[in-house]
Formats: C-alpha cells, sequence, structure tokens
C-alpha cells in the first residue's frame, strides 16, 4: 500500500466531505496537524465537528477553520487561548462538548480499540455529568463515556518510516497517539520520512497499522506564550 503523499492536499483527496467528524491531535500549537488544517481551509468543506484538546489560537490550529465559520462543534478540554472560539461560543454560533483532558484522550483510545463506552469518576458531580448514565461500583459512583469514532485523523509527529510507523518528539507525544487511533482513515504529517526498517522497532511510538497516508513538510512550531526574564 502506497502510503507517502506529496503533499496535505493530496493526502487529503476523496476524503473530505461536510458535515464530516475530525480528530485532531496536539496540545496548545505543539504537535497540531498544521499543514492538513490549512488544506481543510483552503478545500472549504463546512459543517464540521473537531475532537481536539483545543482549538489552536485565533490565526493559527484549528483557529484558521474557526474565522472561516468551517466548524460547527468542538469537543474540547481547554479554549482559553482563542478570542474567537469564545466569541462564537457564547454568541451560540459554535456547539461545544466540553471534556475533561484524560477523559477526551481516553475516549480517543478507546475508539482506537473498537470501545464503544467506559465508566470513569472523572465529571461526577459536575456539568460534565448531566444527561449521562451513572453507575455505583464497590461504593463508587461513575459515568459512562462513550468511545470517539472518527471519519478522520489528523495528526503530526517527528518522523516515520514509509510503512507510517512513526516517532514523536517530546511533548507533541499528547493527544496525537490516541487521535491517530481513532479515525476510520489517519494522515500524518511529519517532519522526516526514512526508509522503511531504519527506525529502532523499540523506538516507534505509533505502529503504521494506524497510519494510512503520510506527508512530509516545512513547519512553522509557533510559540503559544513566550516567556522571557529581563537582562
Amino acid at each position: 500500500m502506497k502510503k507517502v503523499y506529496a503533499n496535505a492536499t493530496e493526502a487529503l483527496d476523496g476524503l473530505l466531505h461536510d458535515g464530516m467528524f475530525i480528530a485532531a491531535g496536539g496540545f496548545g500549537l505543539c504537535g497540531i496537524p498544521e499543514l492538513l488544517l490549512q488544506a481543510i481551509k483552503d478545500a472549504g468543506t463546512k459543517d464540521l465537528t473537531f475532537a481536539s484538546n483545543n482549538a489552536g489560537v485565533d490565526d493559527f490550529g484549528i483557529g484558521i477553520l474557526l474565522q472561516t465559520r468551517q466548524v460547527k462543534k468542538m469537543l474540547s478540554s481547554y479554549v482559553g487561548e482563542n478570542a474567537e472560539f469564545m466569541r462564537q461560543y457564547l454568541s451560540g454560533e459554535l456547539e461545544l462538548e466540553f471534556n475533561p483532558q484524560g477523559t477526551l484522550a481516553e475516549r480517543m483510545r478507546a475508539g482506537g480499540c473498537g470501545i464503544p463506552g467506559f465508566y470513569t469518576k472523572t465529571g461526577v458531580g459536575t456539568q460534565i455529568a448531566e444527561g449521562k448514565e451513572h453507575k455505583d461500583f464497590n461504593g463508587e459512583t461513575y459515568i459512562m463515556e462513550k468511545g470517539i469514532f472518527a471519519d478522520l485523523s489528523i495528526i503530526k509527529g517527528w518522523k516515520a518510516d514509509e510503512t507510517g510507523n512513526l516517532i514523536f518528539r517530546k511533548t507533541s507525544r499528547n493527544f496525537n497517539p490516541p487521535a491517530a487511533m481513532c479515525g476510520k482513515v489517519c494522515i500524518a504529517e511529519v517532519e522526516e520520512i526514512v526508509p522503511t526498517g531504519s527506525l529502532d522497532p523499540d523506538h516507534i511510538h505509533l505502529p503504521g497499522i494506524y497510519v494510512h497516508r503520510i506527508i512530509q513538510g516545512q513547519h512553522e512550531k509557533r510559540i503559544e506564550q513566550r516567556t522571557v526574564r529581563t537582562a
């Protein structure tokens, strides 16, 4: 199977449609699939639902799709760095399903493992638990959360071989592995593609069985919050 594509537009060819559900990796601006997000913007695909820890910032990450009103709903855990996100949500233009970070990651992982639902104590007694099934185990109350099954996963890695085995660098190994698992098709953008067999099997973070298409590209690597000391 050919997995290596020339660019983000080619990798997305035949996959995009209005109203689709996309799982995106990354945390803040670290490890986000910025090239694929730009290609989705350029394609004009609309009424999208995104499962992502956050929505980037106003002019980068998923934020560029919010600017063009291509996103209908977000499943997220942190939204504090995006003014347009907050504006659309508070005005009723954007649907939002809040998830605790660990719950969101586990929902993605569960979907990738074929698990339709699981019980967790996180969120019991809060708005998170409203409308969800409650069950007691050993005298403790849990709520049921559903696994995420997305139409498409888009992720960012550091290095991949031609079969899709993937290595993430440092903090970018955040939501990317579980996001990759839960999509019917997963596209990974990476900084380097190396020949098959050149990666140490013990160093691989995501097996190639989860990755269907790969692109290599140049990445901006923005810093979300820059803090410096005075001289």
